[in-house]
């Protein structure tokens, strides 16, 4: 009867675990059992009927598993997809990494004139801007005490490869920031701001800028001034061309809409912007900008040198998906060679994650940024490499401060606020079309560090339900107390 009893009690357990398909020791312990029964109510909300949901929570303390549903199904990851690229730059380039833009000369300087070309190699630096651009020209014009090129600016982008687009994006995202062309000469994201703001009066044509002014791009504007806001800002992508179009409507006395629009040939872009930030500086420029490579002989006059640790964090903060492509090719071409390809940065990937215990065959890897709807993952994958990274003492902390905060910064600066999540809850957010995913760290109110991950997939319409469902679990993990 005792032998009855115990079965009675285990079978018991197994079936109202509801969605915890993972039963270990920790079942019997009370504080464990209502945190799972408070995820299994979470997860049996109406909204999951028709919506595919993975979790898996695990005890970074004593490797325990606290909660497992799905884990071994591939999903689709979105932006989740930067933790590989993130701790795979991390551990094969090192913290002390840095980036260079570099700029050359040909030729002589002679009578404030430098007879030759001015070259600018990039190596794919995702941060590069105006800013950064205006310190190297003005760099260059005091070091060279010149005041005329009567060559061409040459840009220099054959560290990476020619492709410059993700494996399986979207046809018709090509003009919004989120998908912009990647380069080993980038500058401004790859795109330019639009700025629009109401005329003077009802009727009145909008005003339209571009930031930074450029001859590189133009605009058409059919946008009026009247009582709403129906802005609809975009570029001629069908038609391959850098016009950038804005229609609808402006409100009257209402500020400023800016929007990020990408533009085709970003080389093209950068040097364009060159050759003006020359000419601001009255440096007369006779030639027109072209694409070329550094010679041998050519003369280094100066350079500008991201450091990884600003990148990273930029990169998974905001989620920033130009940063991310980059990324990956700077990896191939570091670890492989060059050109720095995709496909060789996904290679060294597999390695590193490999290391982690991650089976190259279980997951499928096809850009940087998890922009793809090819990309496949899965959740107890996520929990390796989370536990993997953890373990490198050398490179984890640049890689969990660069994670969004909760409540803080980032991706989740308005998620979990005023909740024992705040401030404390490390994860990097991913969202495509029909996905919504969170994975990353927090701390128990009894101080246990925890890795997680979460990813749902296969909805309808909007991701806040099922960010509320990540935020509530996740403010479940911060109260987490009283486990034995």
């Amino acid at each position: 009867m005792k032998k009855l009893s115990t079965l009675f009690f285990v079978c018991s357990i197994l079936y109202f675990g509801g969605c915890s398909t993972f039963m270990s020791t920790s079942s019997y312990d009370p504080a464990t059992q209502r945190f799972r029964a408070s995820i299994d109510s979470v997860l049996s909300d109406s909204i999951f009927t028709a919506t595919d949901v993975a979790l898996k929570i695990v005890s970074l303390d004593n490797n325990q598993v606290l909660y497992d549903h799905n884990s071994k199904k591939l999903m689709r990851p979105a932006s989740n997809l930067k933790i590989l690229t993130t701790s795979t730059a991390l551990c094969t380039l090192g913290k002390n990494f840095a980036i260079p833009t570099q700029v050359f000369y040909s030729g002589t300087v002679e009578d404030s004139s430098l007879n030759g070309d001015l070259y600018i190699k990039g190596y794919g630096d995702p941060d590069f801007s105006s800013d950064e651009l205006a310190e190297l020209v003005t760099d260059v014009k005091t070091k060279l005490g010149i005041k005329a090129i009567a060559g061409n600016i040459i840009g220099d982008a054959s560290y990476f490869d020619d492709k410059r687009w993700g494996v399986g994006w979207m046809w018709d995202d090509e003009p919004f920031d989120f998908a912009a062309y990647n380069s080993a000469l980038s500058i401004n994201h790859n795109c330019v701001q639009v700025c629009v703001m109401p005329g003077k009066a009802i009727g009145d044509t909008a005003v339209v800028t571009i930031d930074p002014p450029t001859h590189y791009v133009s605009f058409e504007n059919s946008a009026v001034t009247d009582t709403t806001d129906s802005l609809v800002i975009s570029r001629k992508y069908d038609e391959r061309l850098n016009v950038i179009t804005v229609n609808g409507v402006k409100k009257l006395d209402t500020v400023m809409h800016k929007e990020g629009i990408t533009v085709r040939g970003p080389e093209l872009y950068f040097l364009t912007l060159a050759k003006e930030e020359l000419e601001k500086q009255n440096v007369s420029v006779s030639g027109d900008p072209k694409l070329g490579t550094v010679d041998s002989t050519d003369i280094l006059v100066t350079q500008h040198l991201q450091p990884i640790d600003s990148m990273i964090v930029f990169l998974n903060k905001v989620s920033d998906n130009l940063s991310a492509e980059n990324t990956l090719k700077i990896i191939g071409a570091e670890t492989v060679g060059i050109p720095g390809s995709t496909e060789n940065g996904i290679h060294t990937v597999k390695r590193i994650l490999s290391q982690f215990g991650v089976d190259s065959l279980s997951f499928l890897m096809v850009d940087g940024s998890g922009v793809s709807h090819y990309n496949l993952m899965t959740s107890e994958n996520y929990i390796k490499i989370l536990k993997g990274m953890y373990n490198r003492k050398d490179v984890f902390d640049l890689f969990f401060t660069s994670l969004p905060i909760a409540g803080v910064d980032g991706s989740l600066e308005k998620r979990m606020r005023n909740s024992p999540a705040q401030g404390n809850l490390h994860a990097k957010t991913g969202t495509i079309s029909g996905v919504s995913t969170l994975a990353g760290y927090v701390r128990t109110a009894d101080n246990e560090l925890l890795a997680f991950s979460m990813m749902m997939q296969n909805f309808i319409g909007s991701t806040a339900p099922y960010r509320k469902a990540q935020d509530t679990i996740g403010i479940l993990m911060a109260k987490l107390q009283g486990r034995k």
